[in-house]
């Protein structure tokens, strides 16, 4: 991940952060990000981290209240409009809705078009405020199919995490 953040360029780092940041900062973000709470799925192409989605509950769940989490997607450059953005927050969807998550809270630059034709697409209202743009996608209840549909994209995840990891199968000499 570590790596991942210092690829990025100025302008995509400026658009994950919603400021500039330096590598000193990218690098001890990606640090935190490990150990922190939440939820994280990566785009793998070639071996490489190209494309990182991220949730973040918000605070404690008190009586009364519902349940939130920020979400947060970067895609390196030149792996842009390949649909790696919106798999992530799909998947960031289903896993925060079968958590009992009720609604994912999104920030963004009000110039980053693309994050906010997205999030438009799964339903968010996003406003400008403060010189960004903010807006929440609110999640429907987890359904015993929902749940069914994350575990089997895990298992799958998983099964191919396992088969680019495994060695080439042993070959017999002729």
């Amino acid at each position: 991940m570590r790596a991942f953040f210092l690829r990025l360029d100025a302008e995509t780092r400026a658009r994950r952060f919603r400021s500039a940041v330096s590598d000193r900062m990218a690098a001890s973000y990606a640090e935190r990000a490990m150990v922190a709470r939440g939820t994280m799925f990566g785009v793998y192409v070639d071996g490489s981290l190209r494309a990182l989605g991220e949730m973040r509950p918000l605070g404690a769940k008190e009586s009364g209240t519902e349940r939130s989490a920020e979400v947060a997607l970067v895609v390196e450059r030149g792996f842009r409009r390949a649909g790696f953005g919106s798999l992530l927050l799909r998947r960031l969807s289903e896993a925060a809705r079968n958590r009992g998550i009720a609604a994912l809270r999104l920030h963004c630059l009000p110039y980053n078009a693309p994050m906010r034709r997205l999030a438009a697409r799964l339903g968010a209202d996003l406003r400008v405020e403060g010189g960004e743009s903010a807006g929440a996608i609110r999640l429907a209840r987890a359904t015993p199919l929902s749940l069914w549909r994350e575990g089997i994209e895990d298992c799958l995840d998983f099964g191919l995490a396992a088969a680019a990891c495994s060695p080439p199968p042993f070959q017999r000499a002729a």
